[in-house]
């Protein structure tokens, strides 16, 4: 009886949740959404839209699909399957972002978030930020906790996060494919899914309060290399109008220094040609005896996830599918080119870049950013360099994080750009919330202007031969600061 009487009461909370929900209900691609509160007063979060058709079935391995229609108006207020990846366990970067809340991992993934103040206001036109998650493009999505964002929307952004297709369903290539696509062959469906989230931000984020014709797109680590593909594609092309590249290095040129991390030399990712990576990857599906497109388009998830763990167990040898981290190929229909190359014929994105790196990030990042900034200015734009310097405090609550993950390490400048810092178990100083505020006001600032420092103007200055310094974030000198190994770059 007792559970009967739960249910009841819970479907009636349900009930009366949705009956309270007075936020605009708004027309899309697919149909009708309505948003549920933030906990920011006015900000409205739309959790869960698709942005095209589930890419499985004969689905898998395509360009998205268009998105098929709902009936009825959808009640955005849970997030949408992260794409297929590999079980994630406690310790490091699973007990630092709190993974477990999610739902469960599908091939079923193509679903955006949006946050927004406007939403009841669709001719605001407030500026509009696509962000794009890290992993190796293997793993992650875009609804984890250090991405919520309505600080973001708090502070007149319209805030867009969504997951894509990683790992052998987001990076796959095979002779049957490409002969099926024709003329817009591809393996990187991935990027192809990041392409499609711009294209409906341009259709219809007007209708969130957006404005589809002023659009930065950022990401971190993975994240930023998938900005930096997207400047290089000419598919991206007019879809957005900022670019802020985050852990992801910056142009490699012949005779640079090896980047390191720990002492130790980082093997350069050398992407391969569209053609390279389906006769490779054919030779792993015809040891597996799946030698047609309808026997691999059959197969489980799972058998699809570990056929490339599976064969270099048996036999030894590596091939695309067992690569960490995975690089989109090239000369296909989606990226003629590598972001080295477009940056040196003239063919990258001519928009405002603001590009950095940690501390004690995963390599000296700093070469190949000054370089970038350089080329930049070479051709007329501008790029704003940074490095976040903040070694993130830390208590004794969980060693199995902080014995891994120490100073300012990949990735930990997320909680300070996004503000999520409420999310984090760590023991956060108020000089924390106050760089917090500095980096999120800065992001935004590009976000709306192309400047970081807003309308005025202010002391953070594009890097030139003429201005090499970095602006620097960390905390002020009066703030309680914990001490690592590693000299923060001189400030401006």
């Amino acid at each position: 009886m007792k559970r009967i009487l739960t249910i009841l009461c819970g479907s009636l909370f349900a009930f009366c949740a949705t009956a309270q929900n007075t936020n605009p209900v708004l027309t899309i691609e697919g149909g009708q959404v309505q948003g549920v509160d933030a906990e920011i007063n006015g900000v409205v979060i739309y959790k869960g839209i698709p942005f095209a058709a589930p890419p499985i079935g004969e689905n898998r391995w395509k360009a998205p699909q268009p998105v098929l229609p709902w009936n009825g108006v959808k009640v955005c207020d849970k997030f949408g399957h992260p794409a297929f990846q590999g079980a994630h366990y406690e310790g490091g970067y699973t007990t630092e972002w709190g993974y477990g809340d999610e739902a469960p991992y599908s091939e079923d993934c193509l679903y955006l978030n949006v946050w927004t103040k406007a939403s009841a206001q669709p001719g605001k036109k407030l500026p509009v930020a696509l962000w794009i998650f890290g992993g190796g493009l293997r793993e992650g999505w875009g609804s984890e906790p250090e991405f919520d964002g309505q600080e973001f929307a708090s502070r007149d952004v319209v805030l867009v996060s969504f997951n894509y297709r990683v790992g052998p369903f987001g990076f796959f290539a095979h002779p049957d494919i490409l002969k099926e696509a024709g003329e817009q062959a591809s393996g990187n469906f991935g990027t192809l899914d990041q392409i499609e989230a711009l294209k409906w931000v341009k259709k219809n984020i007007a209708q969130f309060g957006g404005d589809p014709d002023n659009v930065m797109i950022f990401g971190q680590s993975a994240g930023s290399r998938s900005v930096k593909t997207l400047c290089a594609s000419p598919l991206a092309k007019g879809l957005f109008n900022k670019a802020v590249i985050m852990s992801g290095s910056g142009l490699a040129l012949p005779g640079d220094p090896v980047p390191s991390f720990g002492g130790r030399a980082l093997p350069p990712t050398v992407p391969l040609t569209l053609n390279d990576a389906a006769k490779q990857i054919k030779e792993v599906t015809d040891w597996a005896n799946m030698t047609t497109l309808e026997q691999l388009r059959r197969a489980s998830t799972e058998t699809i996830y570990a056929l490339g763990t599976i064969y270099t167990n048996v036999t030894g040898k590596r091939s695309p599918l067992t690569a960490m981290p995975i690089s989109p190929y090239i000369k296909d229909y989606v990226l003629p080119e590598t972001f080295d190359d477009a940056c040196l014929d003239g063919t990258l994105a001519d928009v405002p870049y603001m590009i950095g790196f940690t501390l004690h990030d995963a390599g000296n990042m700093r070469p190949q950013i000054e370089n970038f900034c350089l080329n930049r200015e070479e051709v007329g734009n501008r790029a704003y360099a940074y490095q976040f310097a903040r070694p993130l405090p830390a208590d004794d609550s969980h060693p199995e994080v902080t014995s891994r993950l120490k100073g300012a390490f990949h990735s930990s400048d997320l909680w300070y750009v996004f503000k999520s810092l409420k999310h984090c178990w760590r023991p956060w100083t108020k000089g924390d919330w106050d760089l917090s505020d500095k980096m999120i006001d800065a992001w935004a600032n590009f976000c709306k202007y192309g400047n970081p420092n807003g309308k005025k103007g202010g002391e953070w200055k594009p890097f030139t031969k003429k201005n090499k310094n970095f602006m620097l974030f960390k905390l002020n000198a009066s703030d309680a600061e914990d001490s690592c190994p590693g000299e923060p770059l001189s400030a401006q």
